[in-house]
């Protein structure tokens, strides 16, 4: 996978504070607000505020990656990332709207475009269909796993090692498939698996 995104989360496993675990859902009110401030529809998604339809056009017509797009998607990307460890509980430490140590996230290098196919963008939506299925899934049973371990934190301390494995991999599958069908940095298919 040495050609997708990775994702790197620091999960704060013990000592968790239970005031904010148990707070959770207020405290994210703010963040969620500003990342759906970058969608004109103010609707829930990552895709959403990501730059893809710009990337599309100047992949297929220029063979071209802009700059401006790749670092702009790369940042939202890391905001949602450090949102999302905050809503499944994997970390008491607020989601930063700069960069942290939280939550590190690598693209792939695409020199420009140069190492992608100028014409796969425009199916690339739909071979995701699957992994969106597949995500979907694995989202589900994060949810209803993230349940038990907010109780599991509020009566120990401790997060659940096996709800953490699932939720962290959750959140790197749904990093992979951004990667490949929204903000279109790689070419090679993402695996299903967490």
């Amino acid at each position: 996978m040495a050609n997708q995104v990775e994702t790197i989360i620091n999960v704060q496993k013990d000592n968790r504070n239970r005031k904010t675990v148990f707070f959770r859902g207020i405290l994210v009110t703010p963040v969620f607000i500003y990342i759906c401030s970058f969608s004109q529809l103010m609707h829930w998604g990552a895709s959403s505020a990501l730059l893809t339809l710009p990337v599309v056009l100047t992949l297929v017509f220029r063979g071209v990656y802009p700059s401006y797009a790749l670092t702009f998607n790369h940042a939202i990307l890391e905001l949602v990332t450090r949102f999302s460890t905050y809503v499944l509980f994997l970390t008491d430490e607020y989601p930063s709207i700069e960069r942290n140590n939280a939550v590190s996230i690598s693209l792939p290098d695409v020199e420009g475009g140069k190492k992608l196919n100028r014409w796969k963008p425009i199916f690339k939506w739909i071979f995701a269909i699957p992994l969106v299925i597949v995500g979907v899934l694995y989202s589900i049973a994060t949810i209803m796993l993230s349940i038990f371990a907010w109780l599991h934190i509020l009566f120990t301390g401790k997060y659940p090692e096996p709800v953490l494995n699932i939720a962290v991999g959750t959140i790197k599958f749904w990093n992979r498939v951004i990667g490949y069908a929204a903000i279109l940095v790689t070419d090679e298919y993402p695996s299903f698996g967490l």
